[in-house]
C-alpha cells in the first residue's frame, strides 16, 4: 500500500528533515502506535522497520511502550515475586 501525506514546506524547513527522514518517522510512528494498540506484534514491528530484536526493544522503549513501561514499581515487584514463586515450584 502506498500512502501520500502532504507536509507543509515550512515544517520541513524548520525541522531540517530530508524526505527519507520524514518517511521513516511517519512509518516508525505508525508501527509504534500499532504495537501500542495491540494491532502489531514486536516481531511485525521488527520486520516492517527492518530492525533486530534489540533495536526494536530500544525503539519501543524510547516511545514509552517497551516491556513493563506502564508498570509501577510495586506492580513490577509483585510480578517478580509471583514469577520467582512459579519458577521455584
Amino acid at each position: 500500500m502506498t500512502v501520500t501525506v502532504e507536509i507543509p514546506d515550512a515544517v520541513t524547513r524548520e525541522t531540517h528533515l530530508s524526505t527519507a527522514e520524514v518517511q521513516r518517522r511517519a512509518l516508525v510512528g505508525l508501527m509504534v502506535e500499532g504495537y501500542r494498540r495491540g494491532e502489531l506484534s514486536r516481531g511485525q514491528v521488527s520486520e516492517l522497520l527492518d530492525l533486530s530484536f534489540w533495536e526494536t526493544a530500544d525503539l519501543l522503549k524510547e516511545h514509552g511502550c517497551g516491556i513493563g513501561s506502564d508498570m509501577t514499581f510495586e506492580e513490577f515487584e509483585r510480578q517478580s515475586e509471583q514469577l520467582k514463586d512459579y519458577i521455584g515450584k
